[in-house]
């Protein structure tokens, strides 16, 4: 099946059928929506076999029968593209774009970081492009499966240039008619960086010390390298003359401050377990950035460079 979705029905193409895209796209897909997952291995069988099983925290649901292949080809044009891959997965998921591109159609970036949109642009143009951000504890639990374990479940997109569209309210619409906080913020680009600001210093500190939220926080020499982190990334915004809030910062803290003692960052969890991570996404891309605009960053240099160091030797064992 090719083609157009029906009045009030989207046609999506999920791209990566982990944790984020199994969430949003089994809620659209649950809702009625023409949702088509694209996956592989044990965890494609399954979605064939059984259908999508999520549970989550805002209620568990299955969807049956479910759409899934490990070709493009299979699906056609759509009217939306959500990229929900982690970004060291980004190539191969763009290459796999083609097929799926129309004249109207959208792809939307949900990576962590804030060059992805820019990768893909290159290959489809900025006016396929929504830049978006996930917010989500999300993760693939088993072929089939995901779990959500928790955050606000929410998403944010908008055109590249933050102007007012109908295909972006059209996406809104659906994802708040499946049961899905979104928003279209008035500065995609500040949404992305604030989110950027957290995970980044955050994720490159947990790695580096082994240590979780509780630890970072409260000891006053990781509390002083978060917070000299996060302003590194504010003045690296500003650079790129993305405004973020004066109080971004301590804004930020206070969020970390009133997360779970335990919690952890993907990226720390993925080094740590010898497994491809966005090292180079996160810290690295702070780095790169920095360099191109002449803005300093000491400290995530650091973090990255241990870091680097620690995923070399967990990826040999």
């Amino acid at each position: 099946m090719t083609g157009k979705a029906g009045a009030g029905q989207v046609r999506v193409a999920v791209i990566g059928t982990g944790g984020i895209g199994g969430y949003f796209g089994g809620r659209l897909a649950a809702a009625g929506h023409d949702v088509r997952f694209v996956a592989r291995g044990a965890h494609l069988e399954a979605l064939r076999r059984d259908g999508l099983r999520v549970d989550s925290t805002a209620g568990d649901f299955a969807v049956a029968p479910v759409h899934a292949t490990d070709d493009t080809r299979d699906i056609g044009e759509v009217d939306y593209a959500l990229l929900c891959v982690k970004t060291w997965q980004l190539p191969a998921a763009v290459a796999a774009l083609k097929p799926l591109i129309g004249a109207g159609t959208a792809v939307v970036t949900f990576q962590n970081g804030v060059e992805a949109p820019e990768q893909v642009a290159r290959a489809v143009g900025r006016d396929a492009v929504l830049p978006g951000t996930a917010k989500i504890i999300a993760r693939l639990d088993g072929p089939g499966r995901v779990r959500h374990a928790g955050g606000p479940a929410a998403l944010a997109f908008a055109e590249w240039d933050n102007s007012a569209s109908e295909r972006v309210e059209r996406l809104a619409s659906a994802l708040t008619g499946a049961s899905v906080a979104a928003s279209v913020p008035d500065d995609i680009w500040a949404e992305l960086w604030a989110k950027f600001l957290f995970v980044v210093p955050f994720g490159g500190l947990g790695t580096v010390t082994d240590a979780p939220f509780g630890v970072l926080r409260s000891r006053p020499g990781t509390r002083k390298l978060l917070v000299e982190g996060m302003t590194e990334i504010q003045h690296l915004a500003s650079a790129h003359d993305v405004a973020l809030p004066e109080d971004i910062v301590p804004r930020t803290l206070d969020f970390i401050d009133r997360q779970p003692a335990e919690g952890t960052s993907s990226l720390q969890r993925d080094i740590l377990s010898g497994r491809p991570s966005e090292l180079d996404a996160w810290n690295g891309s702070v780095v790169r950035l920095g360099e191109r605009t002449g803005t300093p960053t000491p400290v995530n240099r650091y973090l990255y460079e241990v870091a680097s160091v620690l995923a070399t030797r967990s990826a040999d064992a």
